[in-house]
């Protein structure tokens, strides 16, 4: 008995001990958000700037990844109201096009020597899914302006970052501002098409002149409300890189024949054998993981949660595996955690009494920075075995991007902006899960962010590129409140 008891004293302290740790690790890891003065927000004659919103959101700019002038008035039209609508940003910053469609501003700073920065947007947007146009509650490109919203396909990506960032130049230059820095502002024409036309050039183009950018930031994650659990506040999440996009193209070949004589044994035909092979692959994922900045976002994230999820996350240290295995469940957190697999395509046969000689598949992956397109050819090897599967590249692959500094000037300026403006947001580093124009400036530019100041909850991220897309008429404002005093807070030499 006294062995027993003595076990059990031991048990007990070491239990109390631990509890302890995690306490302390808990209670003692200080808030990282910056605490910083209120600003007021810029006033904004909302009802003048929703329209003009609208009035972009009604042209059909659709682009068109093989055809260049697709859509030409549509983009020619968006020109003209822009320069219309922003008078003095246009008397102020010299206008260029960047393959007749892609619109360059360069707004001088004081200061030459000083780095330049870039704000970026995107012009074009996704058509809209054939047949589901009656499933909108406004038409899908009347800019309708109606229950505190502005409508439309382009309403939130990405008419609304472009507009509100000339909205807020325009009233900078009206407010006598100088910037220090150069400012290049980029509307591409082709984002949703991959940007090559557009922002790839312009990036091209910056490289060859020597030009050498501060930062950009360019549209990206966003601001959630009420969908990372234990999180009572909103949080701004904020893109330092986004995932490399890669498809596999998957091949197998097998002798053609008539169906009355099939193989003798499972897996010979080109069908099987890829049938096998996509299935082989589609159970080895890559493994979830709390790594780099997921970790960074979780380790930013704990001291504002509620008690529960603030000790389980401030204690990854311990809780690590069970977080994972949760996270794993969901596939938005998993898709932050992973490169992700899809099978997206398969093509094989042609008559139902003929065996095929050939079967292909397309895997589409989101590459997780830190892993490379070639670790997903040897992943996708191996997880094949040795079935005769050839694996290649599809051409339009991209590597995932530079990671960029938290510590940097960039993302000072833009959690400052955030807690200048709202006082209860939680601002934390994240990652961009899709693709963006900011990828083609890695090598320009010493940081490049992706965030959009786009209120988002719980329902609203079926709306992006899909039925009834949307953006309020108050988050609307706070956009252009934000680019405005982004830009004081990175030009805060020259502020009169």
């Amino acid at each position: 008995m006294k062995v027993l008891k003595r076990a059990l004293i031991a048990l007990l302290a070491v239990l109390a001990t631990l509890v302890i740790v995690l306490l302390a690790k808990t209670f003692l890891t200080p808030s990282k958000q910056l605490q910083i003065k209120p600003e007021t927000p810029l006033a904004v004659n909302a009802a003048a700037a929703t329209e003009r919103l609208a009035a972009a959101v009604r042209l059909q700019t659709i682009s068109s990844a093989t055809d260049r002038d697709a859509n030409a008035t549509a983009f020619k039209a968006l020109h003209q109201h822009i320069e219309t609508s922003f008078p003095k940003f246009h008397a102020t910053a010299k206008r260029e096009l960047v393959d007749g469609y892609g619109l360059l501003y360069t707004w001088g700073g004081t200061d030459m020597a000083a780095k330049p920065i870039a704000l970026l947007a995107h012009q074009d947007v996704v058509p809209v899914a054939p047949g589901t146009e009656k499933d909108w509650t406004q038409p899908p490109f009347s800019g309708a302006i109606a229950d505190g919203f502005v409508w439309g396909r382009g309403a939130w990506d990405n008419k609304s970052n472009l507009m509100a960032q000339l909205e807020a130049m325009e009233m900078l230059i009206a407010s006598g501002f100088k910037p220090r820095q150069t400012i290049y502002v980029f509307f591409g024409q082709d984002e949703e098409v991959g940007g090559r036309r557009g922002a790839l050039a312009l990036a091209e183009r910056f490289k060859k002149d020597g030009i050498k950018l501060d930062f950009v930031l360019d549209e990206g994650t966003l601001i959630v409300e009420g969908i990372l659990k234990g999180l009572d506040k909103p949080a701004a999440l904020v893109g330092m890189a986004e995932k490399g996009y890669l498809t596999l193209v998957l091949q197998a070949t097998a002798t053609p024949g008539h169906s009355s004589m099939p193989p003798p044994t499972a897996r010979q035909g080109a069908i099987g054998m890829m049938s096998a092979a996509l299935s082989r692959l589609e159970d080895k994922q890559f493994p979830v993981e709390i790594r780099g900045l997921a970790a960074d976002m979780f380790d930013t994230l704990a001291p504002e949660m509620n008690l529960l999820n603030r000790v389980v996350l401030s204690n990854l240290w311990l809780t690590k595996p069970i977080v994972e295995s949760q996270l794993a469940k969901a596939s938005s957190t998993a898709a932050l955690l992973r490169t992700t697999t899809a099978l997206t395509v398969v093509n094989a046969g042609e008559r139902d009494n003929v065996l095929p000689g050939r079967a292909e598949a397309q895997v589409n992956f989101r590459v997780q920075p830190g892993t490379t397109s070639d670790d997903v050819v040897k992943h996708t090897l191996m997880a094949v075995g040795e079935s005769p599967i050839k694996v290649d590249k599809k051409i339009g692959f991209s590597e995932a991007s530079k990671v960029a500094r938290i510590d940097a000037p960039g993302y000072q300026a833009i959690a400052k902006t955030l807690r200048q403006l709202h006082g209860d947001m939680v601002v934390a580093p994240s990652l961009m899960l899709g693709g963006t124009d900011a990828r083609h400036f890695d090598d320009v530019a010493d940081n490049v962010y992706r965030f959009s100041p786009v209120r988002t909850g719980p329902t609203d991220l079926a709306r992006f590129h899909g039925t009834n897309e949307r953006i309020s008429t108050a988050n609307y404002v706070e956009m252009i409140q934000f680019y405005f005093q982004l830009l004081h807070n990175v030009n805060a030499a020259a502020r009169p």
